[in-house]
């Protein structure tokens, strides 16, 4: 595996119920480099919304602030907030294909109208200093042909935006399920690879299918940057060799035993301002992936974690299953 790539981007995927701030807090501790994503927000939630939508710990940088939404001066508005709260990236979801996302006229939807997304960069590109990109499809249903891909990113290029990170698969925006949607279009990675080609000054990243870090090397051979989405979540450990092979970074990796030590301070912190322990511990239940023991720590934690009341005990006693 070819390992002198500095400088490139290594991210996880911003992905719905997964990429929460306590999520992102523990791949934190696994790599000190990876660019993190939050869930996608919308900007509805964040102007009109009574929580907090953009809260995070500072330990989390780099990290990138998902948007839904397609009103520039919506978009204009949360950019604005993004920088204010710290942010390093604000990126617009152009990709995701549920109805729900439709019917609010973002999300991948909005390949259709590249002018409106040009517009949209350019409002957000106005009132901040920090990178605003764009994670898209290759086509949506029967808009699948390159030269779509191409007017897309050739319109939004034009109007700033300088990274572009590239689902490989295109979205059926009826008839497949966001799940099914992520599981049956075929990937085209060569798709990715000729657009880097052709838009060579632009930051082109890789997203779909991507399980492992020898393909993530690979896929930089031909593209600027790999984002990595389930196999991060169902198997987080295996970004604890991101910073050594990416960005020469050889300092020591903390052991997944490590890790739970350092989110058990974490937990004290997050119950004490009341929250659940299950609020948190869902996130670890893969962090010992094929590891002896995995499957009565994911066990003890799925079956004790929620009861109320259940505190750092919980961890520790699920931890003895796998020391």
């Amino acid at each position: 595996m070819t390992t002198n790539i500095p400088n490139h981007r290594i991210s996880i995927a911003p992905m719905l119920d997964w990429t929460d701030r306590h999520y992102r807090y523990m791949a934190r501790l696994i790599s000190r480099h990876q660019l993190l994503y939050t869930e996608m927000v919308t900007t509805g939630a964040i102007i009109h919304g009574k929580g907090d939508y953009l809260t995070y710990n500072e330990q989390e940088h780099p990290l990138a602030l998902q948007l839904g939404g397609s009103n520039p001066v919506d978009l204009a508005i949360c950019a604005k907030k993004a920088q204010d709260y710290g942010y390093d990236e604000v990126n617009l979801n152009v990709g995701c294909p549920s109805d729900r996302v439709q019917n609010g006229r973002f999300g991948a939807c909005l390949m259709a109208e590249p002018a409106l997304v040009a517009q949209a960069v350019t409002a957000m590109r106005e009132v901040v200093d920090i990178p605003v990109t764009v994670k898209h499809r290759i086509g949506i249903d029967d808009q699948d042909s390159y030269q779509f891909l191409t007017d897309f990113v050739g319109q939004v290029s034009e109007a700033g935006c300088e990274t572009f990170i590239v689902h490989a698969r295109k979205a059926w925006l009826s008839g497949l399920s966001p799940k099914q949607n992520r599981e049956i279009p075929p990937l085209d990675y060569e798709r990715v690879y000729q657009l880097k080609r052709d838009f060579s000054d632009l930051v082109i990243s890789i997203n779909g299918g991507i399980t492992d870090l020898e393909q993530t090397a690979n896929h930089l051979q031909h593209v600027d940057g790999v984002m990595i989405g389930r196999e991060a979540y169902q198997n987080p450990y295996i970004m604890s060799q991101v910073d050594a092979l990416f960005f020469d970074d050889h300092a020591t990796v903390l052991t997944r035993h490590e890790v739970v030590e350092h989110m058990m301070g974490y937990i004290e912190q997050h119950l004490s301002a009341g929250g659940r322990l299950n609020h948190i511990s869902r996130h670890m239940l893969t962090l010992f992936m094929s590891i002896p023991g995995a499957k009565q720590w994911r066990r003890y934690l799925s079956e004790n974690a929620h009861k109320p009341g259940a505190d750092n005990e919980v961890i520790r006693q699920a931890l003895s299953f796998v020391s």
